[in-house]
């Protein structure tokens, strides 16, 4: 009796903990404005038996959650107390007309330098769901990274059985090496970065890594109870499987949109993206193992290859010992990737534009480009480069968007072209009988869209160098994923979905395939679209869409704010 007392009074101050904080949340919002204060500063850790400093926001890793509420006005003054450049983006807002707040460097503002301040403001009109925030700046989005949580408005219920609890689980590498000096050191080697020293979840390696068998997160669960997980994947180059042993997931959002409800036992989540999923504790009492390990579809790459585990803890279970660890697919199981993907649908139908305006054709992939010094350490004694229709984008010095705004020559061109310049066997031709053989064209190109245009946009992986799934996400929208499949994309036989397609942000361009995407060009300003994995987004894989004024005040850019980043 006893120890069934301490159960019951255990899992009541853990329903009232969760449900006070949900309710808190939503009493807070309602169109009301949250404050954040934002310092970027450096943390000494101890992992995997050594010691160092790592950048963070407010000394924590991760980083401080934001929690708002549909229709919230976020404001974030971040300080810059790092010998570092910074910036934020709150990657998935959408910022309708804010785009000065969007946050990539050279792209929507200069980098926040050593000492300095800026001020994000951004509303979260009609969105909701699991976002996150990272550095948009160099490689710190290594450990410069945090959640999003933007609850219903108040009343609005979720569409599925409302959870006992909510947990947030981030996915994320960890290097030994200091990062700034590794990506350095990378790029100036032209060749490819060394695999990430571990795996995390929620900071914590586990006990598969040395000298981390008590760096472990863990989740205390009750049985019979349902515990929503909000995932992020974080990781700066890698995608990821997740599952956890004897227990399903149910799929209900992706990207910040609900989908119909889909059961799988594991799922695979992209750098960028983020994936709500139910889990019921139906199993016997016990400790059973979360895993994070990797999905590599990229051949003759080296990666880590150990999972980081977190526990899955039954209350009443014997400590420290593991009842059933998790089973994660094979590193190159495309069709475990592809089985979900298939499943993904929107809640509801949705209004797809039907007629297109305009209609891009873009090839992405990794290059090799002539070494221009005899110490290149990329393939074939050359150069690493990535590209979207064979040209790699280049940064400029000034922020483009303070270019365009003000009309400042010389900093980007508009041309960048709607198809590649030439059609071949994308996906099996390469390299032997590919434009240029392997070198890729440098330059600072823009798209430029009429506002209101109804945009489709096929993406295509290729095999320059190797086939691979690329996550590339779009800034300042979401899109509705209408087709995907392998091979080269073929308008005649590609079948689409133009009834309930899920709205995501980041997308998973099939190893050897394509992903079709359509959207509305209904929010003036510059947007990067571009690979998240950060050593092909340093690559070049990469360009900018620039979306022009409407008519109306509400179709037309904000001013920027006064205190904007100088170069």
């Amino acid at each position: 009796m006893a120890n069934s007392g301490i159960w019951l009074l255990t899992w009541l101050i853990s329903f009232l903990c969760c449900a006070l904080h949900v309710m808190g949340a939503g009493r807070a919002g309602n169109g009301s404005t949250r404050f954040f204060d934002f310092k970027v500063q450096t943390l000494r850790v101890t992992k995997l038996c050594n010691t160092k400093e790592i950048v963070t926001i407010n000394k924590r890793f991760p980083g401080p959650v934001i929690y708002a509420q549909e229709g919230d006005r976020i404001i974030v003054n971040l300080t810059n107390e790092t010998p570092y450049n910074a910036t934020i983006h709150w990657h998935g807002v959408r910022q309708r007309r804010s785009c000065w707040f969007d946050g990539p460097a050279y792209i929507t503002q200069c980098p926040i330098q050593s000492g300095q301040t800026f001020r994000y403001e951004f509303t979260l009109a009609k969105q909701k769901g699991t976002l996150f925030w990272h550095a948009h700046v160099s490689w710190l989005r290594a450990t410069v990274y945090g959640a999003i949580v933007v609850y219903p408005k108040t009343g609005v219920p979720y569409p599925f059985k409302r959870p006992d609890e909510e947990h947030i689980i981030i996915l994320g590498e960890y290097w030994l090496k200091d990062i700034v000096q590794l990506e350095r050191e990378v790029m100036e080697s032209g060749g490819i970065p060394p695999p990430a020293d571990a795996f995390t979840i929620n900071g914590h390696p586990g006990p598969n890594y040395n000298c981390s068998a008590n760096d472990v997160f863990e989740i205390q669960v009750v049985p019979t109870k349902t515990y929503l997980l909000r995932l992020i994947n974080a990781a700066l180059n890698m995608e990821n499987f997740f599952a956890i042993a004897n227990h399903k997931l149910t799929i209900v959002e992706t990207d910040g949109e609900y989908t119909k409800p889909f059961v799988t036992e594991r799922v695979m989540l992209g750098p960028g993206q983020t994936m709500n999923v139910l889990v019921t504790a139906d199993q016997p009492i016990g400790r059973y193992s979360m895993a994070m390990g990797p999905y590599m579809s990229a051949k003759h790459v080296r990666f880590q290859n150990i999972s980081a585990i977190a526990y899955f803890q039954y209350l009443g279970a014997v400590p420290h010992t593991e009842t059933l660890p998790a089973k994660l697919p094979s590193f190159n199981d495309n069709l475990a990737v592809m089985t979900v993907m298939d499943g993904l649908r929107s809640l509801n139908p949705v209004k797809v534009p039907k007629t297109m305006d305009v209609n891009l054709f873009v090839t992405i992939g990794v290059n090799v480009n002539k070494c221009a010094s005899n110490n290149c350490t990329g393939l074939k004694n050359g150069t690493m480069a990535a590209s979207m229709n064979n040209i790699s984008f280049v940064n400029p010095s000034l922020s483009l968007l303070e270019a365009y705004y003000h009309k400042i020559d010389g900093y980007f061109t508009e041309d960048f072209p709607g198809a590649p310049l030439k059609f071949y066997d994308f996906v099996n031709g390469a390299p032997n009988n590919i434009p240029n053989d392997t070198q890729a064209m440098n330059g600072t190109r823009a798209k430029v869209l009429k506002y209101g245009s109804r945009v489709q946009l096929i993406l295509q992986d290729t095999g320059t160098v190797t086939t691979e799934n690329h996550p590339i996400h779009l800034h300042g929208y979401s899109f509705y994923v209408v087709g995907y499949g392998t091979g080269n994309y073929n308008p005649q036989t590609a079948k689409f979905n133009l009834v309930d397609p899920p709205y995501m942000n980041t997308i998973g361009v099939p190893v050897g395939g394509w992903a079709a995407v359509r959207f509305v060009a209904d929010n003036p300003g510059v947007w990067f679209i571009h690979c998240h994995f950060d050593i092909h987004q340093s690559w070049g894989l990469g360009t900018v869409l620039i979306v022009k004024n409407g008519k109306g005040k509400r179709e037309r850019l904000q001013r920027p704010p006064a205190n904007m980043p100088r170069c």
